[in-house]
């Protein structure tokens, strides 16, 4: 059987051992790998690190289950009313925003109502 010379995608040095071994070391396989999707990977890692921060924000000041807080509250802590997980809309028309099972409903005069609702997964 006829060995083909191959070489690994990542550094160019020859490939030896199995027929379908792809690149010469783990260390080659990784840094190709994480390098395909680097910008993808950052953007989602800054989105999950900004709405991890705004689940901590809620999480800490609705100790209640329910509570009413000040928009000027929210924003002192950091948090940002672009990044949110999904909405509820209720028959009556009202927008639920929610960042995992936390959930904020804005109110007159720039209160808001924080509620933590029970996530079925």
């Amino acid at each position: 059987m006829e060995e083909q010379d191959r070489s690994c995608p990542e550094c160019g040095r020859n490939i030896r051992g199995r027929a379908d071994k792809k690149f010469c070391s783990d260390g080659c396989r990784n840094n190709y790998n994480n390098s395909l999707n680097k910008d993808s990977k950052n953007l989602v890692r800054n989105v999950n690190n900004r709405l991890r921060k705004n689940y901590r924000i809620l999480e800490d000041l609705n100790t209640k289950d329910k509570t009413k807080v000040s928009k000027d509250r929210l924003e002192r802590e950091g948090f940002n009313f672009q990044f949110y997980t999904s909405q509820y809309i209720t028959k009556a028309g009202a927008i639920y925003n929610y960042v995992y099972d936390q959930g904020y409903l804005p109110l007159e005069n720039d209160w808001f109502l924080l509620v933590k609702t029970e996530l079925r997964v």
